[in-house]
């Protein structure tokens, strides 16, 4: 498995950037595109400031994520420049001075104050626009977010540049190296907390550098979709760990999840096999012009045919599917666009215009809707979950009959199987970011 060096690719990304905001300009009928990395948010009635989070946009044009109150301005015709924020200040630490494979193609200005930055910006604020949150106004640049701009950039982010392709492939090996702590963890008996703390120590990332909260399940946790208590004491007996957790590589996030059965639960690992046989198929679905829509509703019929197997259900997949039954099991979407943003932009988008594409009805949890393009990279993430507040759903529906309710019983102290994977659009074959990680990992 070859990693590519990213400072190899990043001209061309840059390239790519220029000409997409170029563009973006255009339509929207500005002059100049200005991107605040956003600031420190304050707890209300205290000085603490919430875990910084940095704009989105602005990290697709550099790999930084931890430099509040800096800038990015450009201008067609013109060198992108960065206003970099670098204060004065011993209560925390200074960032470092700018460096790395991005530096040469940036005219840099330093500030020491966030209030420098004005004589700095482009001269009339009306011709700009400034794409960030509200609190990142600095005098009369306010950011307005042209939708015009924002839809065009956000649509076109959904094609993923090599460079950025090479630095989610980073963070799968990121995420892996975390995955494989944790599975270990679990099969020595392990606490929830435990667990976190050996994959962050394995990744190298804490909470506020993770992409998103860890999802660390034990037995009828993993029934909870968006679990993170992270329990101090491991349930006995221990029979099942679901874990969703990813790692950050240069504000790129990968997105992984997998499910386990403790040692002697055949008959839910048979399970869980069955979940991965089906997902790895629905991976080798990404192809170019495939509508994610299609990949969401093939994915029930796959999974309820796995309940069918097991005798979880009494009915035919596609009758489960028409009457709801299998939204019960499998109640969130097939996956997501990935990259800047766990969740990545634009999954509903029309066209680079704007306008949406709703959900398929019945499915109000898939968070894609678009048509497959080379370059997109997406999560399928199908699952399988004994959640009794759906399943009572089911019963006041009056298709209780359709579920072996002694199946159900069997199986409900496993909480769900979960099974996630990166993968990539490509041209050809659907190009898995995952999958070979493991497989090297485990080599």
């Amino acid at each position: 498995m070859i990693q590519q060096d990213p400072g190899a690719l990043y001209p061309d990304h840059l390239a790519v950037l220029c000409r997409r905001a170029e563009q973006a300009l255009a339509r929207g009928g500005f002059d100049h595109l200005v991107v605040p990395s956003g600031t420190l948010h304050y707890q209300v009635f205290d000085d603490r400031d919430y875990p910084y989070a940095v704009n989105p946009q602005f990290k697709a044009w550099l790999p930084l994520t931890r430099v509040p109150n800096s800038w990015i301005v450009f201008t067609p015709g013109k060198r992108p420049a960065v206003i970099f924020h670098q204060p004065f200040d011993y209560w925390h630490v200074v960032p470092d001075a700018p460096s790395g494979w991005w530096v040469e193609h940036f005219d840099i200005h330093i500030i020491r104050t966030p209030e420098e930055a004005l004589a700095l910006l482009p001269a009339d604020p009306a011709r700009c626009a400034i794409l960030g949150e509200p609190q990142s106004a600095l005098g009369a640049y306010v950011p307005n977010n042209p939708a015009p701009v924002v839809n065009y950039l956000e649509w076109h982010r959904g094609r993923k540049t090599p460079y950025e392709i090479a630095l989610m492939r980073q963070a799968q090996v990121l995420g892996v190296r975390g995955h494989r702590a944790a599975e270990a963890a679990f099969r020595n008996g392990a606490d929830e907390f435990s667990i976190h703390m050996a994959y962050c120590q394995a990744v190298g990332q804490d909470a506020n550098e993770l992409p998103y909260g860890n999802i660390v399940a034990l037995n009828e946790h993993a029934a909870v979709l968006h679990y993170t208590e992270l329990g101090r004491k491991a349930p006995q007996p221990l029979r099942s760990f679901l874990i969703d957790a990813g790692a950050s590589a240069h504000g790129y996030a990968s997105d992984i999840t997998r499910t386990y059965a403790a040692h002697g639960h055949d008959e839910f690992a048979a399970m869980i096999a069955a979940v991965d046989a089906a997902q790895q198929q629905m991976c080798a679905a990404v192809r170019p012009d495939f509508d994610y829509k299609q990949l969401h509703v093939d994915a029930h019929l796959s999974l309820m045919g796995v309940l069918k197997d097991f005798g979880v259900i009494r009915v035919s997949p596609q009758t489960a599917v028409e009457t709801g039954v299998s939204a019960a099991f499998f109640p969130h979407g097939i996956g997501h666009l990935i990259g800047l943003q766990v969740h990545d932009v634009a999954g509903f988008a029309a066209s680079d215009e704007g306008g949406r594409i709703e959900r398929p009805a019945g499915h109000p949890y898939l968070r894609l809707t678009r048509v497959l393009e080379p370059g997109m990279v997406v999560t399928i993430e199908p699952g399988l979950y004994f959640i009794d507040m759906l399943l009572n759903e089911v019963k006041d529906a009056g298709h209780g009959d359709a579920i072996n309710w002694e199946r159900v019983d069997f199986f409900r102290p496993y909480g769900g199987i979960r099974i996630e994977d990166e993968v990539l659009c490509t041209e050809a074959e659907a190009d898995n970011l995952t999958r070979p990680v493991f497989a090297a990992a485990n080599g």
